[in-house]
């Protein structure tokens, strides 16, 4: 029987439609599922209405997108990913993964309390504390704060004084703030710089570089994908940091300190590949569908 897989998302992008083609072509039957149109239900079969499995849950799900929305919205999609955890269902990521990836603060926590090196990081809930640690901190170097929910480098802010401090309603009720970590001159000139590591079912699936003008180094903010062969340490760190979150699949960010040794910047549960497909010469989507399906076979 062909496996069904459940691909939760948003909207229907490169990503979901190069990985549905995956999963087809490997005999699956993948359906597209945004977890806006899903919900908690106990007079259905299984307890859940998710679109496309009426009688029965998915025999695997695939996390690509939560959505946006209210507080209560991401929770109540969360809590549909919990039910089908609890039913036994095998998920990528699963919820608990996906909550410790997004919460910058948790994984930052998180990542120490697993031996790995990380820019140190503070996280205030007022304006009076984020303002004590600017000013504690600073004069060793600029700290980036980073929205605590937030991907491809959108919202990022150097601060190098107070001044710069937003408020906090600006900063959405949180100062997430991590020191900046310098670049490399190379031949004279500032090269911004960071790894992405891919990582899938215990393996690294590919990494690149990315190499930019400014200190912002998303591909999507304009940094150039460049292939890449993760060191020994740089490749046990990637794999290390997923692990200590739990993520069965994840896309993991790297940065080399004074010395050249990596730490970990983040890790995200739900990474695109377009960037890194760029720079890889096999389908990085038939390689993420064959673990997925691996898991099912279990």
């Amino acid at each position: 029987m062909r496996p069904r897989v459940a691909v939760f998302t948003d909207k229907i992008d490169w990503h979901v439609e190069a990985f549905a083609r995956a999963l087809a072509r490997l005999g699956a039957r993948p359906v597209a599922v945004r977890l806006a149109a899903c919900k908690i239900d106990t007079t259905r079969p299984y307890g859940l209405a998710i679109p496309g499995f009426r009688a029965a849950p998915p025999d695997i799900g695939v996390v690509r997108a939560i959505g946006d929305g209210s507080l209560e919205a991401i929770t109540m999609r969360l809590g549909v990913l919990h039910a089908l955890g609890a039913l036994g269902v095998p998920m990528v990521n699963d919820a608990r993964a996906i909550e410790r990836c997004t919460d910058k603060s948790m994984a930052s926590f998180l990542l120490v309390r697993a031996g790995l090196r990380t820019p140190a990081t503070f996280v205030a809930q007022t304006e009076a504390q984020a303002r004590a640690i600017v000013r504690r901190e600073c004069p060793r170097g600029p700290l980036v704060l980073k929205p605590l929910f937030g991907a491809q480098g959108w919202g990022l802010q150097l601060v190098r004084n107070e001044a710069e401090l937003p408020s906090l309603q600006d900063a959405r009720g949180v100062y997430y703030l991590q020191r900046f970590v310098e670049p490399r001159i190379v031949s004279g000139a500032a090269r911004f710089e960071d790894m992405r590591v891919l990582i899938s079912a215990g393996g690294i699936v590919g990494a690149m570089r990315r190499r930019s003008e400014q200190w912002i180094t998303n591909v999507r903010q304009g940094a150039r994908p460049v292939a890449v062969t993760p060191s020994a340490v740089e490749a046990e760190t990637a794999l290390r940091a997923a692990k200590a979150l739990g993520a069965v699949c994840a896309g993991v960010d790297l940065i080399a300190d004074e010395n050249g040794a990596p730490l970990v910047l983040e890790v995200n549960s739900m990474a695109g590949w377009s960037g890194l497909q760029r720079v890889t010469g096999f389908s990085i989507a038939e390689r993420l569908a064959a673990d997925v399906l691996l898991m099912v076979k279990r």
